[in-house]
């Protein structure tokens, strides 16, 4: 038989005696048994192959273009390192800039971006094209040490404002509301919510909880986002819930009605449609969201006479460097059993309907009357 050679692709004859044939530089395989080695179908399998290769080619990224910069940013250790959300958002936000990808750097200033974002404004909305914004200047940002470009030209761009038309995104819930969800959630939809209700935890974050993140009565964990470290305490009520939770033998402390572990997209589809019927069947009213209630947690504490520095430590919104992990997160965990107490006691008073309002100090006094204030 006579030997066929064809440039770019490895033939050889496997340990069974079988010939067998690929691409090398893709790794495709062409089914000798469907197209015969040296056939005019084994041919076009090639020719194919060598098509799909070079229009692939074509289409990666030019060196000294927009879309080079972009490349060089998703390769770096800082965009690994995102949540896969936020890599997610990016990588849509990238695809928004797929038509200009081949613009030369140096014709790239701050009015190319502006004219970009407000494009961006108009065909994706606002927030979108906010965090277009965000990623041209994280894009900058990376390629400026490396020679790639000469300044961030996204930073003179001012993010777009949220229209004053839209609704309150994310919005705090009502104690009725609070109760009513609670009362016709499924057990393994109920412990979820009681968690986020009574921890402020992102949605996200509450989910992948591990079971090991629990010591005593304190989680202890990072923020999947920003990873900033939170030590939250848990409460009376949150103990209730969790003791009352369905058995699983999952290693996150949640699971779904099969006891595995939630997926996020997986829970977010049950809520869904539990909320919708609530509203149809309950009157419950539009607009909740699971991450209302980590603004219904921050507007408690804030009603309740906190300060917002102690509320921020609660809710994880402050960086600490990985030196400091252990000492500064136990001095959290401290301060954050007396910010847990204030909650447990003013979700008390809002659902009991406010016979009494506790200060942080711990007294309490009674309701200030018409007559009293004057």
């Amino acid at each position: 038989m006579t030997h066929v050679r064809i440039k770019g692709f490895k033939i050889f004859k496997d340990r069974h005696g079988r010939m067998r044939c690929y691409h090398r530089e893709t790794g495709h395989k062409i089914d000798l048994m469907k197209a015969p080695l040296g056939s005019a179908e084994f041919l076009a399998e090639c020719e194919k192959i060598r098509t799909i290769v070079e229009a692939n080619r074509a289409r990666a990224p030019k060196v000294g273009t927009l879309g080079g910069l972009l490349l060089s940013y998703f390769e770096t250790e800082h965009f690994a390192n995102l949540a896969p959300a936020t890599r997610r958002d990016y990588r849509q936000c990238a695809d928004f800039l797929e038509p200009i990808r081949d613009t030369p750097i140096h014709v790239i200033d701050t009015p190319l971006v502006a004219g970009i974002h407000d494009k961006a404004a108009r065909k994706i909305g606002w927030r979108r094209a906010n965090m277009l914004r965000t990623l041209l200047s994280e894009v900058f940002r990376f390629a400026i040490p490396k020679g790639l470009i000469s300044a961030n030209f996204a930073t003179g761009v001012i993010p777009k404002p949220r229209p004053a038309s839209l609704a309150y995104a994310n919005r705090p819930w009502e104690p009725e509301e609070c109760a009513l969800v609670l009362r016709h959630a499924l057990p393994h939809v109920r412990v979820v919510l009681a968690l986020l209700m009574n921890t402020g935890l992102d949605p996200s974050d509450a989910l992948n909880l591990r079971r090991d993140q629990i010591d005593g009565e304190t989680i202890w964990g990072v923020r999947g986002k920003t990873g900033v470290e939170v030590a939250i305490p848990i409460g009376a009520t949150l103990r209730k819930a969790l003791d009352a939770a369905p058995a699983h033998g999952a290693a996150t402390l949640l699971a779904n009605s099969r006891g595995e572990p939630w997926t996020y997209n997986g829970f977010s589809t049950v809520w869904h449609r539990f909320k919708t019927g609530l509203e149809r069947d309950e009157g419950l009213a539009a607009g909740l969201t699971l991450k209302g209630l980590r603004h219904t947690v921050a507007t408690t504490l804030r009603e309740a006479g906190l300060d917002e520095r102690r509320i921020a430590d609660l809710l994880g919104q402050k960086t600490l460097s990985m030196a400091r992990h252990y000492s500064r997160s136990a001095n959290l965990a401290a301060k954050n059993r007396e910010t847990m107490a204030t909650l447990e006691t003013e979700n008390a008073r809002r659902n009991a309907g406010g016979a009494k309002i506790v200060k942080p100090s711990g007294k309490s006094v009674k309701p200030e009357t018409k007559e009293a204030s004057k």
